[in-house]
Order: C-alpha cells, then structure tokens, then sequence
C-alpha cells in the first residue's frame, strides 16, 4: 500500500496492472463503507478485461488513510469530489474512466459535472434520497450497534472503523440530508454514462436510473441486473465487469 497527500490528509492507495500510455487509467471510487481491500479482486478483473491500469484509493477516514473528524457535513460528497483533481494530479493520471460504487458513484457524478473524465461506470449510484435509502441506513444503523456489522467492518478499517460507520450513517440519517440531490448538476455531466443496478437493491430504486439517464447530457446506458442486490460487483462479478470493459472500449473509441 502506498500513500499520498490530498488537501491536507494522507490517503492509502494501490495500483493495479500496468501503466500503459495509450489506455486511460480506471479511478475506483468505494461505497459509503468501502475502502481499497474491500474492492477485492474487482479492480484486478476489470483492468485485465480493459488492458488499463487502475488507481484504488481509500478516501478521507477509510481503511489506512487518515481519520476523519466527525460528524460529517451533509456536503461530505461534494468534498470528495473536490479532492479527487488533487489526487489525480499528484497521482500523474491525464485520463480517467471512474468506476463508482454508491457514494463513489455520487462523487464521480459531481465531479464529472465540471471536469471531463473519459467516462463513468456507476455501480448502485444515488442523485437524490429515497425513503428506501434511509430505511436500509437505518438498519444498518441498529446491525453496527446491536450485530456484529462493526466487527466485520474493523477487519478493513482498523481504528478508522468508528469514524468510517458514523460520518456515512450520521450523515444520511440526519434530517437534513432528505434535501440532498444532484439532479441540477448532471446537465453538466457529457462524458459516456454507464449505470449498473440490481433490481434487488435495498438502498435505492429505478428512479435514480432514471433521473441520471433524463439528466446527463452525454451518452447513457443502463443494465439493471435481477437477483442482484447493493452490489453488482460482488453479486454479479461477470457481468459488471463484463459491462465496464465494453464502456471503457466505447468511449475510448469516441475519445481517438
């Protein structure tokens, strides 16, 4: 694991594959409890499929990198979306596909609606809160208390394990974050747009799907995957991999 300093605080990160100068390189972006490890071989699978190279990084709080301070502003996301151009710089990556899951796939979104990454794969993406989405926070909410959530998470998050838990589920259980939406941004959002869904997805429906597909300005895709949950890459390895391997080829096509 290496690491590196963005706005302020040191980040652990990992490369996958080889650098190849033609190839743009896959950023991976975790969910609200992710961080590097927890991607597991999905990183390797996709970058052997495209030929790219991919950066996996574990944002503010998460895994090794440093912790965060709590509570968490409701903006959380959009932070991340600011710190992402620093990490690319420092990281020496021109050209970026962004694979997102979850709250990944939210600060992709942002911040390709001022920048201009090749494209995005987006795995159980959010633009705005559903009901849904609360509720399965909220039981999260009650398994990291009263289950044994906290102890699964701590094998990947260490000393981090509070704070990772409680900025997410504090932020997306306060009231105020039922106001939360990205729908106003994404006009800004040009690059190809790839959604990956389950159907059986606890965290959130359809109507993201479709809210990002009537925003974007540029191309769009959906796969919505049945008896697939929270997460394609896990539940569905083969066939998301599948689909972002066909999407890095399209837009790098569109791009030459």
């Amino acid at each position: 694991m290496r690491f590196v300093t963005v706005l302020g605080h040191r980040l652990e990160y990992q490369w996958v594959g080889d650098p190849k100068p033609s190839a743009p390189t896959l950023v991976f972006l975790h969910e609200g409890l992710g961080c590097v490890a927890m991607w597991r071989d999905v990183p390797a699978r996709v970058a052997s499929l495209t030929g790219c190279r991919a950066l996996v990084y574990s944002r503010w709080g998460y895994g090794g990198s440093d912790p965060v301070t709590l509570p968490r502003p409701l903006t959380y996301m959009h932070d991340e979306a600011r710190a992402l151009p620093e990490l690319l710089t420092a990281l020496d990556v021109q050209t970026a596909v962004l694979v997102g899951h979850s709250d990944g796939a939210s600060i992709a979104l942002i911040h390709a609606s001022t920048a201009a990454p090749l494209g995005l794969a987006l795995l159980a993406p959010h633009v705005f809160c559903e009901d849904v989405s609360v509720q399965a926070i909220e039981r999260a909410r009650v398994a990291f208390e009263e289950g044994d959530l906290r102890e699964r998470l701590r094998r990947y998050h260490g000393a981090n394990v509070d704070g990772a838990f409680r900025g997410w589920n504090g932020a997306w259980l306060d009231p105020g974050f039922r106001h939360w939406d990205l729908t106003a941004m994404l006009p800004g959002v040009k690059a190809p747009v790839l959604v990956i869904q389950g159907a059986d997805d606890p965290y959130g429906t359809l109507a993201q799907v479709d809210g990002i597909e009537h925003g974007v300005s540029g191309p769009f895709e959906r796969l919505v995957l049945a008896g697939c949950g929270h997460d394609p890459a896990r539940d569905a390895p083969e066939a998301t991999a599948s689909a972002i391997a066909k999407l890095v080829a399209r837009a790098s096509a569109a791009s030459a």
